[in-house]
């Protein structure tokens, strides 16, 4: 997992504290970029690049058109204009641009789509009362 803050101090582990957010900085993970594995990030996050795990944040998220997500996404605002083979769930505002693919199921408070915007999947939109995030399922029991 890698978690960052606005100015993309990574902490590793789960355990260490949240860094706050430092105002109108963004973190950015350029074209070249491949990262395996899941990203927290506290602030806003412009990905250009390749991500192969899950996406999950406070601040905005801004995938590019060239990005290519190969895993959900659980944010709080979010700008789409790459590819993604994931679900994504969306805790206000989701703009879905033209240039976008989506292949997955879509889950938002407010969704915005382009003209152009390749979607297959499902979409819910949901009240403001309703959890924003999907819950982690039960682990299994296994009786002997």
């Amino acid at each position: 997992m890698v978690k960052t803050s606005s100015n993309f101090s990574s902490q590793v582990s789960k355990g260490e504290p949240e860094t706050p957010a430092i105002p109108n900085e963004v973190s950015q993970i350029t074209s070249s970029t491949t990262i395996k594995g899941e990203i927290v990030s506290n602030g806003n996050l412009r990905i250009d690049g390749t991500v192969e795990g899950k996406i999950s944040g406070t601040g905005h998220l801004t995938i590019g058109e060239k990005a290519v997500i190969k895993g959900d996404i659980e944010c709080s605002t979010v700008d789409f204009c790459g590819t993604i083979v994931g679900n994504m769930y969306v805790s206000d505002v989701l703009c879905v641009k033209s240039t976008a693919s989506i292949d997955g199921d879509i889950n938002a408070r407010k969704l915005h789509v382009e003209m152009g915007a390749s979607v297959n999947g499902t979409c819910h939109m949901f009240k403001s009362e309703e959890p924003a995030y999907r819950a982690e399922p039960e682990p299994e029991s296994v009786s002997e």
